[in-house]
């Protein structure tokens, strides 16, 4: 999704991409807002997760992709971090409960789709 991409966006722009991921992932987590207290770049934009594990994440949203800068909101301290292609992969590998959410919830898309047929 956004590996290898050049992305300047003014901070309007960056907030409009946070509020798709946002409302994408939203019920796959206990909690997931843009942060207040880290400004937004024409490069970045700062997410604060809470798991449903009720674990807390500062993740950078930017061109290279989706990396966690610190296990509080609002945290840079974790600079180094793996950077991870989608939400969806970062999720993954920090949260179980998020796995299983979303895969029950792919599970009751595609019965509904079956039943339809």
């Amino acid at each position: 999704m956004w590996a290898n991409k050049e992305r300047v966006l003014d901070a309007d722009q960056w907030r409009v991409e946070a509020e798709a991921i946002i409302n994408d992932i939203r019920s796959h987590v206990k909690d997931i807002r843009i942060s207040e207290a880290l400004t937004s770049t024409n490069s970045s934009i700062y997410l604060n997760v809470t798991t449903l594990e009720n674990l807390k994440f500062c993740i950078e949203v930017s061109p290279e992709g989706f990396k966690i800068t610190g296990n509080e909101h609002n945290a840079l301290a974790n600079t180094e971090s793996e950077v991870y292609e989608t939400p969806y992969s970062l999720l993954d590998s920090i949260s179980p409960m998020y796995r299983e959410s979303f895969g029950n919830s792919l599970m009751a898309k595609l019965n509904k789709l079956s039943e339809k047929q």
